[in-house]
């Protein structure tokens, strides 16, 4: 088998791995080369180069392990990220890439089922000390910066090659695409993951849960999906009035723009929530109520099936935590919403949906604006309205 073909294998065999569903979107970004000028294996942190004699020699396994390698330089963003540690000492830089990745490789096939590291005369190549677990690529590099200036160290031989000054001659517009690119199919990953390995997939390395965190607040995407729909509602009129006066006996006119007129909240209560879960989406709707001002609240329980409807209007709202009553417990379909709605001719101004985000089907069939809060899982998406991943 000639080295472009076995190179192909080696990312085949990975993509089909279970263990590898996260990483399955970043084996396909960039390109990948094969020359005989590259003594092993490079990466600019978005294309690969494989020397041609070094996949020839390496058993199928231990190739295997090099694609991985590679790609995980690509899902972590590493040479953009890191990019002032290389310019501190290039050296060291690429020992504490190296150090993060073999051992999250480890990790993920402990038992060399897929992959395992290279070697050659019966030495293992790369780089990998229990020592490091858990940390970044910065506390590595700080460690093996301490260690080298105390007379020892030095950081130690990968067997790769990293091409920083390619990284860095990339146009800022590119990087910040291979950013998104990265990121998306870190989330597609992720999803595939818990489909193959169960609910919560596999345990996600500390690295690439820090570039999934939500990178905004909640609450701001919220206020911008609001002011959105209340696009060119800024003027005080007394043809509506403010109903939030009404309890005081208080006639004031709407000042459209301050506040949201009619909006339904659902209430993911299937059962994959818990009672915590619940007392937080609560929370949150309560902190809708705060920042947005409805003047009116539906409030919807859902699971397959509507479980349960209240109605709150601006008053009432203030003790909405203290007197509801959440029902629920079976299968999880947020679909049923959309059509209750119909059939009850509710017509709110937005939809906003609460959920942990395990859904099959988000529906298509949505007349108001619709806003999908994600409390659990950091790779749902829906394709139908806006979907925001709360921070916690």
């Amino acid at each position: 088998m000639d080295a472009t073909r076995k190179l192909k294998k080696a990312k085949i065999s990975l993509m089909r791995s279970p263990k590898f569903a996260l990483w399955q979107g970043i084996f396909m970004l960039g390109t990948v080369v094969v020359r005989d000028d590259i003594p092993t294996a490079c990466t600019d942190g978005w294309n690969e180069m494989y020397g041609r004699a070094f996949i020839e020699e390496l058993p199928d396994k231990q190739l295997a392990f090099v694609v991985a390698h590679e790609g995980l330089h690509k899902a972590l963003r590493q040479l953009t990220t890191w990019r002032a540690l290389w310019t501190l000492d290039a050296k060291l830089a690429n020992a504490a890439m190296d150090y993060v990745i073999n051992l999250i490789l480890k990790d993920t096939d402990p038992y060399c089922e897929v992959i395992e590291m290279p070697m050659r005369d019966g030495e293992v190549l790369g780089l990998i000390d229990e020592k490091y677990r858990g940390m970044n690529t910065k506390q590595v590099f700080d460690i093996l910066k301490q260690e080298q200036e105390e007379g020892g160290g030095g950081g130690g031989e990968g067997f790769d090659d990293h091409d920083w000054e390619g990284a860095s001659e990339q146009p800022a517009e590119e990087v910040e695409a291979q950013a998104k690119e990265v990121e998306r199919a870190l989330r597609q990953g992720r999803m595939l993951d818990g489909k193959m390995n169960g609910k919560n997939g596999s345990n996600l390395p500390r690295e690439i849960a820090d570039l999934l965190k939500p990178k905004v607040d909640w609450r701001e995407q919220l206020r911008e999906f609001v002011n959105a729909i209340c696009a060119n509602k800024d003027a005080s009129s007394w043809r509506r009035v403010n109903r939030r006066f009404l309890h005081l006996d208080t006639y004031m006119p709407s000042l459209v723009g301050e506040s949201v007129g009619h909006i339904v909240v659902g209430v993911d209560t299937s059962g994959s929530i818990r009672t915590e879960d619940i007392t937080r989406f609560l929370s949150e709707v309560q902190a809708i109520a705060n920042h947005v001002h409805p003047e009116k609240v539906d409030l919807i329980y859902w699971d397959h099936a509507v479980a349960g409807h209240e109605e709150y209007d601006a008053a009432s709202l203030m003790t909405l935590v203290n007197s509801t009553k959440p029902r629920g417990g079976g299968g999880t379909d947020p679909r049923c919403v959309s059509t209750y709605l119909k059939e009850k001719k509710v017509k709110p101004e937005c939809v906003i949906m609460l959920t942990d985000g395990y859904i099959g089907d988000w529906g298509n069939d949505w007349d108001a604006p619709t806003l999908w809060a994600i409390t659990d899982n950091e790779q749902a998406m829906s394709p139908v309205g806006k979907t925001i991943h709360m921070a916690a």
